[in-house]
């Protein structure tokens, strides 16, 4: 099979896996896998800062939007932080 080119071409495994999995054109699983991947790829601080932003547009007193966006985090995969060379040897070896 051949997949079409895009940001998420890089990922073609799991193109692969949701094609066969849900029997989505290569295009479209193509275009949900870059969402998905989009979507969690936030780091926290961007999370944070999205979300306090959406919560405050809403209304939210900050009294409340601090233990919401807590509780949001705890449950969410976020992308990680870039790590130097020297953080990834000490997450290894302590």
């Amino acid at each position: 099979m051949s997949l079409p080119s895009g940001p998420a071409v890089r990922h073609d495994e799991l193109i692969r896996h949701v094609v066969a999995s849900t029997g989505l054109a290569p295009e479209i699983a193509v275009r949900l896998v870059a969402d998905v991947l989009g979507y969690f790829g936030e780091t926290t601080e961007e999370f944070v800062r999205r979300r306090h932003a959406e919560l405050h547009r809403r209304g939210h007193p900050n009294a409340t939007i601090w233990p919401q966006i807590g509780a949001e985090l705890a449950g969410r995969r976020v992308a990680a932080s870039p790590l130097t060379e020297r953080q990834l040897r000490r997450l290894v070896y302590g």
